[in-house]
C-alpha cells in the first residue's frame, strides 16, 4: 500500500507539474498577442529560454536554498518512493519559472535579450527561494516569529504572494528603470496606443493559463490525500468574478476581458484552501476591478509602460489575494478558519519589501553595467529583427 501511495503522490504531483509547465505557453501567447507583430517571436522565444535558465537556477541553486534538498545522489537514491522528491522540485520548477514569464510580459519590446537571462538566473536561483523558503519551509524564524506573535502563520497555500506578487512587484522597477517604449508617450501629453497585435492568441494565451491554473491551485496539495475539491470551485468562481467585474468595468474591452480571469485566479491561489466559494467569488471579483482600475491609472495618469500590466495584475492582485485569504478565510465569513488577518498583512508586505528591493537592486545593477535596453534603431524594427534576425510575418517567401 505505501508503494500505491507514493506512486499515486507522484503521478499526481507530476500531472500537476505538467499542467504548469503548459501555463508557460500560456505565458508566451499572452505576450504574443499584447505586443506590435514586430516583437511576437521575441515574446516566444524568451518564455522558453527563461524557462530552460530557471530550471538551471533552480536545480543547482534555489532548491537547495528553498527546502535544503539537493540532487547530487546516485540515480537509485533519487528514484526511492517513486521518484516523489524529483517529481516535486519540477513541479515547484515551474513556480519558481514564473517570476521571469511574469516580468517578461513587462518589460516587452524594449529589453535586451541576455541581460534578462541573467536576471533571470539570479532572481530563480536566489531571490525567490530565499522568500519561498521563508514561507512554505519554515526558514530563517518568520512563520514561528508570526505563529508565536499572532496565534496563526502566513498562509499561502499556491502562491498569490510567493509567487504572483514576488513577480509583479520585482516587474515594476524593471519596468521603470527602462523607461517606457519610444514613442508610447508625447511631449505634448498625448498617448500612442500600441494596440495589441493578435487578439486570437491573447485570448489562446489566457485560455491555457486558465486551464493550467487548476493545476496550480489543486496540485499545490502534493499529495493524492491532501487533494479538495474546494480548491478546485474557489478557483472556478474566482476565475468568473474576475471576468464579469473587469468586462464591466473595462467597457466590453477584451484586453480586460481575458485579464479578469487572470486577476481573479491570481488572487484566489492563497486562500483557494479556505474560503467558502462565495468568498472566492467576492475575492475574484474585487482582483478583477483592481486590475481595470490600477491598469488604466497606471498607463493613462502615472505613464508606466508595464505593456502587459503585469504589476496590477500579478502585484496588486497577488498583494490582495494574500489579505484576503485572512479575511474571506476565517470561519465568520464560512472559511475554514486557521488564519489571522495581521499574519497575512505582514506576510504579504514582506513579500512585496523583498521583491521590491530585489527587482531595483538586480535590474539597477544589471542596467548600470550592462545595459538594459535595446537602441534606438533597435527597437524601431522590433526585438524579432534585432535580436533573432527573423520575423513572425516575412514580407514574402521564398521561390524555392
Amino acid at each position: 500500500m505505501a508503494g500505491n501511495n507514493s506512486g499515486a503522490d507522484a503521478l499526481f504531483i507530476l500531472l500537476g507539474a505538467i499542467m504548469i509547465l503548459a501555463m508557460h505557453a500560456g505565458f508566451a501567447f499572452l505576450e504574443l498577442g499584447t505586443v506590435r507583430k514586430k516583437n511576437q517571436v521575441n515574446a516566444l522565444v524568451k518564455i522558453l529560454v527563461d524557462f530552460a535558465v530557471s530550471t538551471i537556477a533552480y536545480f543547482f541553486i534555489g532548491y537547495g536554498i528553498a527546502y535544503g534538498v539537493h540532487f547530487f545522489s546516485s540515480a537509485d537514491v533519487l528514484a526511492a518512493k517513486n521518484g516523489y522528491e524529483l517529481v516535486k522540485f519540477f513541479f515547484l520548477l515551474t513556480f519558481a519559472a514564473a517570476i521571469p514569464a511574469i516580468i517578461s510580459g513587462g518589460i516587452a519590446e524594449r529589453a535586451r535579450f541576455y541581460p534578462q537571462l541573467i536576471a533571470t538566473a539570479l532572481l530563480v536561483g536566489f531571490v525567490y527561494p530565499f522568500f519561498e523558503g521563508m514561507v512554505w519551509n519554515h526558514r530563517f524564524g518568520f512563520q514561528d516569529w508570526l505563529l508565536h506573535s499572532f496565534g496563526a502563520e502566513f498562509h499561502d497555500f499556491a502562491g498569490s504572494v510567493v509567487v504572483h506578487a514576488m513577480g509583479g512587484w520585482i516587474a515594476l522597477p524593471a519596468v521603470l528603470l527602462l523607461g517606457a517604449r519610444r514613442g508610447r508617450y508625447m511631449k505634448n501629453g498625448a498617448i500612442a496606443a500600441h494596440p495589441p497585435s493578435s487578439i486570437p492568441f491573447l485570448a489562446l494565451g489566457a485560455w491555457i493559463l486558465t486551464v493550467g491554473w487548476f493545476g496550480f491551485n489543486v496540485m499545490s496539495a502534493q499529495a493524492l490525500d491532501k487533494m479538495n475539491g474546494l480548491v478546485a470551485v474557489n478557483s472556478l468562481m474566482a476565475m468568473v468574478g474576475g471576468t464579469l467585474v473587469a468586462v464591466l468595468m473595462g467597457k466590453n474591452d477584451p484586453g480586460f476581458a481575458y485579464n479578469g480571469p487572470l486577476a481573479g485566479l491570481v488572487a484566489v491561489c492563497a486562500g483557494s484552501d479556505l474560503m467558502h466559494p462565495l468568498g472566492a467569488l467576492v475575492t475574484g471579483g474585487i482582483a478583477g476591478a483592481i486590475f481595470v482600475w490600477m491598469f488604466t491609472l497606471a498607463q493613462n495618469k502615472w505613464k508606466i509602460d508595464d505593456v502587459l500590466g503585469v504589476w496590477p495584475l500579478h502585484g496588486l492582485c497577488g498583494a490582495w489575494g494574500g489579505i484576503a485569504a485572512g479575511i474571506f478565510g476565517l470561519k465568520g465569513l464560512g472559511g475554514m478558519g486557521g488564519v489571522a488577518f495581521m499574519p497575512q498583512l505582514l506576510g504579504t508586505l514582506l513579500g512585496v519589501a523583498v521583491a521590491g528591493a530585489s527587482g531595483f537592486a538586480i535590474y539597477g545593477a544589471l542596467r548600470a553595467t550592462m545595459g538594459l535596453r535595446l537602441d534606438p534603431e533597435q527597437e524601431f524594427q522590433g526585438a524579432d529583427l534585432s535580436v533573432h534576425r527573423i520575423t513572425s510575418t516575412p514580407e514574402r517567401e521564398s521561390n524555392w
